[in-house]
């Protein structure tokens, strides 16, 4: 079980990067993070190749659970003037956001990484999440 720590830890700080910096900023911490761990994983074919259009839908599905969990812990962080509390509140919601992935049946938290980090480096893929993206986020509401 200890294999796992890593690929959550990894998730949850690049989840979490997306409270504190921009999107872009927050993707490539995500992709430092997980490509280090998982290097040897990317066929010959690229990032692209391995990436089922059921797991950018699932994908979607849970970026916009994670994201619900941002908006609402960034609200509650901004709004907090005490160190100790807004810290607090970071790892809250960074556990909540691991949590909105690993409740998402269809796509495990290693594949979120996967494809978090394939996003910001393949503009096909990064094309295909934000199609995706915005098909799933009416839904959603």
């Amino acid at each position: 079980m200890i294999t796992g720590y890593k690929p959550v830890a990894s998730l949850a700080a690049a989840v979490f990067s997306f409270m504190v910096v921009s999107p872009a900023s927050a993707l490539e911490i995500a992709q430092a993070e997980t490509t280090q761990p998982t290097q040897g994983q990317a066929g010959s074919k690229g990032p692209d190749a391995a990436i089922s259009d059921q797991k950018i839908e699932a994908f979607a599905v849970a970026y916009l659970q994670v994201d619900k969990v941002r908006q609402e812990y960034s609200a509650k962080i901004e709004a907090t003037s005490d160190a100790t509390a807004k810290k607090d509140l970071e790892t809250e919601a960074s556990k909540k956001m691991v949590e909105a992935v690993q409740a998402s049946p269809a796509i495990s938290i290693e594949e979120y990484s996967a494809i978090l980090t394939a996003a910001q480096s393949d503009p096909a893929v990064a094309k295909k999440v934000q199609a995706k993206l915005q098909d799933t986020a009416p839904a959603q509401q």
